[in-house]
């Protein structure tokens, strides 16, 4: 196949991923958790293995896109544990879900690399089914097995998605501050490649590859994260990573000629914005446990769409400017950093979550009885 052809492989599983955030993501507030986790960890299973014997580009392609979609069950991951987790324990339940998720993203490329080195794609790609299919026999033996009680159909809980911006203050200024960092992460992360490869640093992509596993920080400082964030507030947590995530941009932009500053930077800014993920998604899933899915879809659609401008500016800035144009990269990422955190520090009062239920409460069902 053509480098263009084999460039749309991540296009089609990125485009598969927004569609599963859409249209799967809000089936989390309508079916069983033990039911949706397995059957989409099979179909993630099933279009793996197609990938891996896919004989031209059409049936690659179309492949991709499912496992885009399917692999939004991460997602549905943190829903599902926000919506039955205790309110007093849900930040923590939601971030030990983002722990997995980025443990994920952090060593996919590394262990993905590995595995096609030495057993080639299309096994690499059957390994990964395999281990797909026996979460998918977890998923069913041990998730939840409630079917959550949901008034609306399917259609219209699609068609309810939009309003729950106007419906839901918050969840606009979550999918703000959240946007801006998810820019400052792409931003940030595509600038240091391109100017680790470029002289004088010439990097290969292995070596430029292992400055990601510096985010374990990140996965190390997530559980801390939500046992905070449920004794404090979201607000204060996602100020302080922030602040964080800013510390490390001011090191990768000031240290790229030395290696443990490279490293220290990315743990800071890695676990600043795992961190601020984790905390930012407990309040969007605080505001209706019940509509979980579907705030988490609104959320997520917007928080990528707004990233990927950081993926689209990096390289032209850099292209275009050079040398100053890694300087200018790091200062529009530390601003948008440091809006967040300003932004992201409002609303540090804990309130009580509203419209958690749609049963009436104790003393309702006592004066009922009377």
């Amino acid at each position: 196949m053509s480098a263009s052809v084999i460039g749309l492989v991540p296009t089609a599983a990125l485009v598969g991923c927004m569609t599963g955030f859409v249209l799967l993501l809000p089936l989390t507030d309508r079916r069983a958790p033990h039911r949706l986790v397995a059957a989409q960890l099979t179909a993630l299973a099933a279009a793996l293995a197609v990938a891996a014997a896919a004989p031209g580009p059409a049936v690659l392609l179309a492949a991709y896109l499912v496992i885009g979609a399917a692999a939004g069950v991460a997602a549905q991951a943190g829903s599902i544990a926000g919506r039955h987790a205790p309110p007093e324990r849900r930040a923590t339940a939601v971030a030990t879900v983002a722990a997995g998720m980025s443990a994920g993203i952090l060593l996919s490329r590394l262990v993905g690399g590995t595995l096609t080195g030495v057993l080639g794609r299309r096994r690499m790609l059957l390994v990964f089914a395999g281990l797909a299919l026996l979460c998918a026999i977890a998923a069913a033996t041990l998730l939840p097995r409630e079917r959550p009680h949901s008034p609306h159909g399917y259609r219209a809980t699609l068609a309810a998605l939009p309003p729950l911006l106007r419906e839901f203050p918050p969840l606009r200024r979550a999918v703000l501050i959240g946007g801006l960092w998810y820019f400052a992460f792409n931003l940030v992360w595509v600038a240091l490649a391109l100017a680790l490869a470029a002289p004088p640093h010439s990097l290969d992509p292995t070596a430029i590859g292992l400055y990601s596993l510096t985010g374990l920080l990140g996965l190390a400082a997530l559980p801390l994260t939500g046992r905070l964030t449920d004794r404090r507030t979201p607000a204060a947590v996602i100020g302080i990573s922030m602040l964080t995530a800013a510390a490390g941009t001011a090191l990768l932009a000031t240290g790229l000629d030395s290696p443990p500053v490279i490293a220290l930077g990315l743990a800071l800014f890695d676990a600043g914005c795992f961190a601020a993920q984790a905390a930012n998604t407990s309040r969007v899933i605080a505001l209706d446990p019940h509509r979980s899915g579907s705030l988490t879809s609104v959320y997520l659609v917007l928080y990528f769409t707004t990233g990927a401008f950081g993926t689209a500016v990096a390289a032209p800035l850099l292209h275009t400017l050079g040398r100053p144009g890694t300087a200018l990269t790091a200062l529009t990422a530390l601003t948008a950093l440091l809006l967040a955190a300003l932004l992201g520090r409002t609303g540090t009062r804990r309130t009580p979550d509203t419209k958690t239920s749609t049963e009436p409460t104790a003393p309702q069902r006592l004066g009922g009885r009377r």
